[in-house]
């Protein structure tokens, strides 16, 4: 299975974002998309969300050799700020998103909040009254149940813990088999500990740094040149 992005492109009034953007993703693989503040990450995942509407191109499904149109069911996204209706407790809302989706294979749903590194009075709690982190989690547990094709995960670890992000790295490592999972960061640590591949968005346009591995002892030196230098170079 791949993800296409076939010459997307965007404009804000004068400001061109994406320009011709081109690349594919692979299943069973984390992506990491780096850029540069305002370099348009963000834009990027809502149109293959479909939450923007692209000026032009396409996003395509690839699936045993035949392409078609990404459909929304299967595409994922966890916010930097998870959006969660904060009047019912998690598990209200755990059990109801669950049903929605066909409910939860193989456990129960108190057996999912463990999974995922709840304490065991969490899920009775108002989710007003989850942090940050926790919030983030109930997203990703969402994405085990829907089990979109695509998930797209925009700044996942930003101003979590250091004991949440560990356990969130895990949960992202559990969720990508058979699926295409990425994740848009400005941490390189993250992107070497996690990634499998890096995509750069510079200038308007996407590029896979295919031939960097993670044990280059030169890994944040080599993305931090090519988000640096010249476009012409």
């Amino acid at each position: 299975m791949k993800l296409i992005v076939q010459d997307i492109e965007k404009a804000f009034g004068e400001k061109k974002v994406l320009q011709k953007a081109c690349a594919s993703f692979e299943s069973g693989k984390i992506y990491g998309l780096l850029g540069r503040n305002g370099a348009g990450k963000t834009t990027l995942f809502r149109m293959i969300y479909d939450d923007l509407e692209k000026d032009s191109g396409e996003v395509l499904l690839e699936e045993e050799g035949r392409s078609k149109s990404l459909e929304h069911k299967d595409v994922g996204m966890v916010f930097s700020q998870p959006v969660l209706p904060n009047f019912l407790t998690g598990y209200e809302f755990i059990r109801f998103f669950s049903d929605v989706h066909g409910g939860i294979k193989g456990e129960s749903i108190e057996d999912g909040f463990q999974r995922f590194g709840f304490d065991d009075g969490d899920m009775n709690r108002l989710i007003i009254g989850y942090s940050h982190g926790m919030k983030s989690k109930l997203h990703l547990m969402c994405m085990a149940i829907a089990k979109p094709k695509i998930i797209l995960l925009d700044e996942p670890l930003t101003s979590l813990d250091v004991v949440i992000a560990a356990e969130m790295k895990k949960m992202l490592l559990e969720l990508k088999e058979d699926r295409i999972l990425i994740i848009s960061t400005h941490i390189l640590q993250l992107a070497k500990d996690l990634c499998d591949e890096i995509v750069l968005l510079k200038d308007g346009k996407l590029q896979e740094l295919t031939n960097l591995t993670k044990d280059n002892p030169d890994y944040e030196e080599e993305v931090i040149r090519a988000l640096t230098e010249e476009e012409d170079v």
